[in-house]
């Protein structure tokens, strides 16, 4: 049985924190839902660390809904949410129903997540009546970037963390299970978290959250282009693999890879027949 937003929403109630990682592929979800992650994220950051565009911008529907059915097909219990990219669901709440729709009949996932507040209020109160969860997501909300001026710290002066609180309490109204806050100070971020009866997701908002999010690629030290001053990782995968490629390469022009240990063997005497056959075939 896959985790329900019901189970997360009791998680805050028993103050037990909530762990939610990325995932942009089979094998990685396979393995992150086998560590007990209840919360994958098909995020559309997959535009940067997997597809190598600048930012999150250009991600497509097509690229988001092939990725998410990679995931749903190796995390068997984790809630896996879609996060709905760039303008698909900004002009209308008919393209927001279309395409929230898409992840879940398409990808298979069980949520979807929208960036903003007040202004996409009303789709998420639509989605959620047609039976489809939303997480939200306030903060720097990286599709807003160019509107930011580049990924900066939100809420830090009165007037932005009045407008964060009142956007958090908002999309709870509007029906959100629950809000990923995005680079927020850590004492707005508890003062939120306080506030609302659905958990809140920090990432970059300091320990007070119900949940934490971190992107897997961060957290295995894979994207080492930039690494964000709130991740932390765990592990640097970037240098191992490295060296085990330069490690093949080294014995393949050496000849000690492969050796007949990893090698298919088959009966000896069929080679010379083989190739007497060959012999005189050739001759005639």
């Amino acid at each position: 049985m896959r985790v329900t937003i019901t189970e997360i929403k009791e998680m805050k109630q028993r103050k037990e924190k909530i762990p939610m990682l990325t995932a942009y592929d089979y094998v990685t979800a396979k393995m992150v839902d086998e560590a007990g992650v209840p919360l994958i994220l098909v995020g559309d950051s997959l535009g940067m660390v997997m597809l190598g565009y600048e930012s999150t911008i250009p991600v497509t529907m097509e690229e988001m809904i092939h990725h998410t059915k990679a995931v749903v097909r190796g995390a068997k219990k984790a809630l896996i949410i879609g996060d709905m990219p760039f303008m698909t669901y900004h002009i209308s709440v008919s393209d927001a129903l279309h395409n929230a729709a898409r992840f879940i009949q398409e990808g298979g996932a069980q949520a979807v997540k929208l960036e903003g507040g007040e202004s996409v209020a009303e789709k998420v109160r639509r989605l959620v009546d047609c039976g489809i969860p939303v997480m939200g997501h306030i903060g720097l909300t990286p599709q807003y970037i160019h509107q930011l001026g580049g990924f900066k710290i939100q809420g830090k002066v009165a007037e932005e963390a009045k407008k964060l609180l009142g956007d958090a309490r908002i999309l709870e109204e509007a029906g959100a299970f629950a809000i990923v806050l995005e680079c927020t100070p850590a004492p707005l971020s508890k003062l939120i978290t306080q506030k609302l009866a659905i958990p809140t997701i920090g990432i970059g908002a300091g320990p007070d959250c119900d949940g934490q999010v971190q992107v897997i690629s961060d957290l295995l030290g894979l994207y080492t282009e930039f690494v964000p001053r709130h991740a932390k990782q765990y592990a640097r995968l970037a240098g191992d693999i490295k060296t085990a490629v330069s490690s093949y390469i080294s014995e393949v022009k050496s000849l000690s890879f492969p050796t007949m240990e990893h090698s298919y063997t088959m009966d000896e005497s069929l080679i010379d027949v083989i190739a007497s056959e060959a012999k005189q075939s050739k001759c005639r």
